[in-house]
């Protein structure tokens, strides 16, 4: 109860606050209390008790009483200059808390390797100029390791690898990949598991743990009763694919970075099932994080840039039936 009652009597005497502040500052410029208690839209009373609270406050007072009008006094010349100066940082903070309905700052955006590689680049260039006053951090990683970052309010948003279930989390797709099993060009078609176990134990090449796409291939393989030698873990595709193309192992990559490899002649691709090779990309953010207008802006540039389309209401398919659910446990 001492506590409490310190509070109200410091709350009730350190009365310099903004409303004050622009009370005096009206007296100052209008020299009478009547002309400051029109301009501010209130009573005598009002003006005159504000000023007296400042004067009490302060030690000192603020203006001479001579004629019935208010001259200001040295003290009173003096606190006018602060006055302005913490008024129009008042003001100036009230209109960047406005302008906060448009998109600005920084976006601290997650992304699996291969879609900073193959699907953002173009994004981004077209997010920074349609939002220059928005700044991108990206960071690149496996899907288990930035549904982490997104629920540890890490990242604003993350691009990972559908279908996520959790209950903290937001998701949009937003980009439908194709997966294809890749192997070195020489070697042959890979109708079938059947044919896949034929080579004998694989080597496979992937992301580290966490990697959607990784369970993906190892899932299939598995349930194929193709025999596995070891699983070679890398942080890039480009490593990924260098050793898949020199005729080590196998891996499973979305064909939309595998453009130039196919065109140079280096890898092959083999038949996958569906089940396996489709693939969404999802836009995920914390349920709880209140709205951040520059993620919902670069909500709407991935739409108009993968569906051709500016309207913000576009509805994103379902996920395909038949897909096995992930939870982000099964992952971790």
């Amino acid at each position: 109860m001492i506590y409490y009652d310190q509070y109200i009597l410091l709350n009730r005497y350190n009365v310099m606050d903004l409303a004050a502040l622009r009370i005096f500052r009206a007296v100052v410029e209008e020299g009478l209390v009547t002309r400051a208690a029109e301009r501010l839209n209130t009573v005598q009373s009002n003006v005159t008790t504000r000023i007296r609270q400042l004067e009490e406050e302060l030690g000192t007072p603020l203006f001479d009483r001579i004629n019935r009008r208010l001259v200001i006094t040295p003290a009173g010349h003096l606190l006018a200059d602060y006055a302005d100066r913490l008024l129009a940082l008042a003001d100036e903070a009230a209109a960047a808390v406005r302008a906060s309905s448009s998109p600005q700052g920084v976006l601290r955006l997650g992304t699996m390797e291969t879609t900073a590689a193959a699907r953002l680049p173009a994004t981004l260039a077209r997010f920074r100029a349609e939002q220059p006053s928005v700044v991108v951090h990206l960071s690149a990683g496996p899907t288990a390791e930035l549904i982490d970052g997104v629920l540890q309010h890490r990242l604003d948003a993350a691009l990972v690898a559908a279908p996520i279930i959790h209950p903290m989390l937001n998701t949009r797709a937003v980009i439908d990949e194709e997966l294809a099993l890749i192997s070195a060009a020489d070697w042959p078609t890979l109708e079938s598991p059947s044919s896949l176990a034929a080579r004998g134990p694989l080597a496979v090449f992937t992301f580290r743990e966490g990697c959607s796409y990784r369970q993906r291939l190892l899932d299939w393989l598995r349930a194929s009763g193709v025999p596995i030698a070891r699983v070679n873990e890398f942080g890039t595709f480009e490593a990924i694919v260098g050793c898949i193309a020199a005729g080590m192992g196998v891996g499973l990559l979305p064909k939309s970075v595998l453009g130039t490899h196919l065109a140079a002649g280096t890898l092959r691709t083999h038949p996958t099932p569906a089940n396996v090779a489709n693939a969404q990309t999802l836009l995920i953010w914390h349920r709880e994080r209140s709205r951040h207008v520059a993620r919902e802006a670069f909500v709407d540039c991935l739409v108009a840039q993968f569906t051709g389309t500016n309207d913000t209401r576009y509805q994103f398919s379902p996920l395909r039936q038949n897909e096995p659910e992930i939870s982000v446990e099964s992952l971790a």
